[in-house]
């Protein structure tokens, strides 16, 4: 994406006049995507995004439940619901969803987070009203055995291994998330505790199924070759008859974070590092409903301080006093609840995980008091719309960039707003975000580093994405 960028950029300053170039380059204004959105009597929200460059459709049905929402005890149940749906229903023996839709040249999977559960398959425009009948189907009618509850209690059970247990790294961030949030459901992994994994039964995924899995806690998106009068009709032909969920909270209740007094900081040893880090996590507010203001300072600050070889830890660590061999932050703003703004920083041979954060931590107080960098920003307000262009080539990113923040809690308005909103931040309030939110009271700090007396073993560094999810 960034080559794309780039040559984007490129491009767009070719086309100006020369006396433009002078000054910071200002592409065109992206298009608004052509979104129509619905909903039915029965409470299911549906949204139709229009491209019909080619006749494909994604079809996601995004449920507003995720990991967050599980109850005490039985963390996990998200995500094995998710791979429950995938057995059988009155109609679908187990298995056949996913054959049905390779029969008909699709693909399809699913996907958990915190916030929210997806399911989706790309097919052609043609056979859209069969993808809404088979996930209108189980979405009411999902039939489960014992049989099925064992077995895949024992594959979300390797999944943890896999990608948990044999990964340093992805202990390590559990570990922070714990330490980070320490009443908000987020501090719990969204695949599971072990423990808690190994009890999930029958009654605990029909309880998830049956709170949750109702039209009125989902959103249907379509985004491709189709027309709202044709996605209307269809809707209503398959999801309409279902029945919402009259027990459904208007408002998702979930236990929040309580002032934060105290910085918290933690360290793992494992024979299996090779390569040790420091990571700092600080808990920030997230994107909200008409009042995205302060969340689109917080991403541009992400891009400052590590988007590229010209940014600031990059540049003053990496470069200058060559302390690290790698730094990154980000910034997950798109969440229902409180979330986090990330540092890591792995030092240089010869440099200790201390050196590090000192130094680090020198940086930032540097920038807080030089401030931001104008031509830098230019730059990386230029990328972001460069970036926003290119992602509408791809009707799966654009489906799942309205089914994330819409089941997040933002509005088809919001999602509108957003990029016009990072072009307008100043520098600063990029400033006065970075001081807001560099409050060691609301930090945790982590050193991942090799056992002592144990030889490493080579394990690669793991690091957060900017959203996390369990296939």
């Amino acid at each position: 994406m960034l080559k794309c960028a780039a040559a984007l950029a490129a491009a767009l300053l070719t086309a100006l006049p020369l006396h433009a170039q002078d000054s910071a380059p200002q592409p065109a204004a992206v298009a608004p995507d052509q979104v129509t959105s619905f909903t039915l009597d029965n409470g299911l929200q549906v949204v139709v995004i229009e491209d019909h460059r080619a006749p494909v459709v994604t079809h996601m049905v995004w449920y507003r439940a995720g990991s967050a929402d599980e109850t005490a005890g039985r963390s996990g149940v998200a995500h094995f619901l998710e791979h429950l749906l995938f057995k059988g229903t009155d109609t679908l023996a187990p298995g056949e969803f996913s054959k049905t839709v390779a029969a008909n040249g699709g693909n399809d999977n699913a996907f958990t987070s915190y916030d929210q559960t997806a399911y989706f398959q790309n097919v052609a425009a043609d056979r859209l009203g069969l993808m809404m009948k088979m996930e209108a189907d189980r979405m009411v009618n999902l039939r489960l055995d014992e049989g099925d509850i064992a077995t895949e209690r024992q594959v979300i059970i390797e999944e943890r291994n896999m990608r948990v247990e044999n990964d340093p790294s992805a202990l390590m961030r559990e570990q922070m998330s714990a330490a980070m949030f320490m009443n908000s459901r987020y501090g719990v992994p969204i695949i599971g505790w072990r423990p808690e994994m190994e009890t999930l039964d029958l009654a605990a995924a029909y309880d998830f199924y049956h709170r949750n899995y109702a039209p009125n806690n989902a959103i249907v998106i379509v985004a491709g070759d189709v027309t709202p009068d044709e996605v209307h009709r269809l809707a209503e032909q398959y999801y309409g008859p279902l029945p919402p969920n009259p027990e459904l909270d208007a408002e998702r209740i979930r236990p929040q974070e309580p002032p934060q007094l105290a910085e918290r900081r933690l360290s793992m040893s494992d024979p299996r590092v090779a390569q040790p880090y420091v990571m700092r996590r600080y808990l920030a507010p997230e994107r909200d409903a008409g009042d995205q203001r302060a969340a689109a300072a917080l991403t541009l600050l992400a891009q400052v301080l590590s988007g590229g070889q010209t940014s600031v830890l990059t540049r003053a660590l990496q470069f200058d006093s060559q302390t690290a061999i790698y730094t990154s932050a980000w910034y997950n703003g798109t969440s229902y609840d409180d979330t986090d703004f990330g540092l890591v920083v792995v030092p240089a041979p010869g440099v200790t995980l201390e050196q590090a954060e000192a130094q680090m931590d020198e940086v930032l107080a540097r920038f807080l008091s030089d401030g931001v960098d104008e031509e830098q920003l230019d730059r990386i307000k230029f990328q972001l719309r460069a970036e926003a262009i290119y992602e509408r080539d791809n009707v799966s990113s654009l489906a799942r960039r309205y089914g994330d923040a819409l089941t997040s809690g933002l509005t088809i308005d919001d999602i509108h707003d957003w990029p016009q909103i990072l072009q307008q931040v100043t520098p600063e309030e990029i400033v006065a975000a970075a001081r807001s939110l560099f409050d060691p009271s609301q930090a945790v700090t982590g050193y991942l580093m090799p056992a002592r007396d144990a030889p490493a073993s080579g394990q690669p560094v793991s690091l957060p994405a900017s959203k996390e999810v369990t296939q």
